[in-house]
């Protein structure tokens, strides 16, 4: 039983302690409105970012007008669930550690409370696939490939196609 409460409390540590720290050194106007590294999903934290940068770059990457005006609504939805992504994370996350704050916690709502963090960034992880899908069917393959060179989604990914 202390293994695993113990295991609980590591985990939950390792992952907020250090992006907590790296906060507590960046002023607001650093963490601005992008993702801070709490939230940090690989590709899929990109998305919005592409999305930015494609609708900026759209003479570049030959976008129509009729991409453009498709574009900013997704573009709008995807800010506004990274929002409330966010939101639902940190409301979470402080259930969690309300949970955690007493001597003799209950393991199982900790465990709940765990599930449930990782229910939330499951789901929003999804939605930004759903997302990627209907951005990817808005541009051409030529203009994909462009996007991919502008800003690889991984580091060191220089693959076409």
């Amino acid at each position: 039983m202390k293994a695993i409460v113990t295991t609980v409390v590591l985990l939950l540590l390792t992952a907020t302690v250090p992006a907590f720290s790296q906060m507590s050194d960046m002023s607001m106007k650093e963490r601005g409105m992008g993702h801070g590294p709490m939230m940090q999903m690989g590709p899929m934290d990109k998305m919005g970012d592409m999305m930015g940068m494609c609708m900026e770059h759209a003479e570049m990457m030959g976008l129509s007008d009729d991409q453009l005006l498709k574009m900013k609504p997704l573009h709008s939805e995807m800010q506004k669930k990274q929002a409330r992504f966010k939101a639902d994370v940190k409301i979470a996350e402080i259930e969690l550690m309300e949970i955690l704050e007493a001597k003799d916690f209950n393991l199982d709502e900790a465990s709940a409370a765990v599930g449930n963090i990782e229910k939330v960034k499951t789901a929003h992880h999804l939605e930004m696939i759903k997302a990627m899908k209907e951005m990817r069917a808005l541009l051409t393959d030529e203009q994909f490939k462009k996007m991919k060179k502008m800003m690889p989604m991984r580091a060191g990914d220089n693959q076409e196609g």
